[in-house]
């Protein structure tokens, strides 16, 4: 397992990217209204636009909040070892944006997500 991104909810994108990138000193890959990208080594950041007030926002979803998403090669084996261990899935593995993708709660409640290594052609 290895860790792959780290999404950071945020209230104001241009704000959210003009810290990350012009203070903090990511170099930005790619920018939208919804989703900002960095070119970092190793693991992805990104920051993805949310409601700011909490009465519309998800729960796991409020500015402020972050989660994690790390890449295993057998999901369906991951997902099994999850259930097993009763830790609480709030998204069976599915397809999702191109990828095979499951959520999880740590036990703080923190989600974090698990998406299966793709494999090379």
């Amino acid at each position: 397992m290895r860790v792959n991104y780290a999404i950071v909810y945020v209230s104001d994108m241009k704000r959210s990217v003009k810290f990350y990138r012009d203070v903090l000193g990511l170099p930005l890959k790619f920018e939208t209204p919804g989703w900002t990208e960095f070119a970092t080594d190793g693991a992805t950041l990104a920051l993805h636009a949310c409601k700011e007030s909490e009465a519309d926002a998800d729960e796991y979803e409020r500015p402020g909040r972050w989660r994690s998403g790390f890449s295993v090669p057998d999901l369906d084996a991951y997902h099994q070892r999850m259930v097993e261990n009763n830790v609480p899935c709030i998204q069976e593995p599915e397809d999702l944006f191109g990828a095979r993708i499951a959520q999880y709660l740590d036990p703080d409640g923190l989600p974090f997500s698990v998406g299966e290594e793709r494999q090379k052609s």
